[in-house]
């Protein structure tokens, strides 16, 4: 018999601040199935004491090498098959990345590398684009479907940002960043979003913590959920949480008919 599930996504910018600021209160009443983070910037040991524990049994964390920095987790009240962290993607060791199998559904939970930093890591950005592709193709060639969520670090179009004009050499927003959301799509993914809400505007996931930008709603929409295209019936909503505070961004979700 085929259920509804939740799932949500979130760059929370240090799972420690969030937890201490009581940002994650929202989720009791929201129950989500799953529950994606990014940037968790913790070891397991440096986890909140039993911060998921009363709501999701399984939780799988991906901490990066370099301590206070990036890192992924995935929280489950649904047990999967297999839990990986793609240390063939992540060539750096930077936790960016939590895959679960549930039956024929892999999700992935990844926190996209950010390019603005300088011409090499824009190109370990694009490498990893492209390693992640590689590998989710792989794995639909033996018949699986797919979900991606997390921050992909970059915003598609310009109806994805305020300010597109002014952004055009910004990395989160140049045309090879965007060519890669192009590529995906054309081999098979549907921007869950807009599949839902069309052209909607002025719908975003991270504003600046600079000239009051998100109280101006001056932001970016670059946290996704990704589906294969032979889930798309499955898709019954997609949505942006704008009004949960405690990071720079917002959770975004989807529900799935499984």
């Amino acid at each position: 018999m085929a259920q509804s599930i939740e799932i949500i996504s979130w760059n929370v910018n240090g799972i420690r601040a969030v937890a201490e600021k009581g940002a994650f209160d929202w989720l009791e009443e929201r129950k989500p199935d799953i529950l994606c983070l990014q940037e968790i910037k913790a070891l397991p040991e440096q986890m909140p004491e039993n911060l998921f524990a009363n709501r999701y049994p399984i939780v799988t964390i991906n901490s990066a090498v370099k301590k206070g920095y990036s890192g992924t987790l995935i929280a489950s009240a649904l047990e999967p098959l297999h839990s990986d962290t793609r240390a063939d993607i992540d060539t750096m060791s930077e936790g960016r990345i939590v895959e679960n199998h549930y039956g024929d559904i892999v999700l992935f939970n990844v926190y996209f590398p950010n390019g603005q930093k300088d011409e090499e890591r824009l190109a370990y950005k694009l490498e990893f684009y492209d390693r992640f592709l590689d590998y989710c193709q792989d794995l639909r060639s033996k018949g699986k479907k797919i979900v991606i969520c997390g921050d992909v670090n970059t915003a598609h179009r310009p109806i994805d940002l305020k300010n597109p004009k002014s952004n055009e050499k910004t990395s989160g927003f140049l045309p090879i960043e965007r060519e890669w959301i192009d590529k995906l799509l054309a081999h098979g993914y549907i921007d869950t979003f807009r599949h839902i809400h069309g052209e909607k505007e002025n719908e975003y996931s991270w504003w600046s913590y600079r000239f009051s930008a998100r109280s101006k709603n001056v932001g970016w929409r670059i946290d996704y959920f990704f589906i294969s295209d032979d889930l798309t019936e499955s898709l019954e909503d997609a949505f942006i949480l704008q009004d949960v505070l405690g990071s720079d961004h917002c959770p975004v979700g989807i529900r799935l008919k499984i």
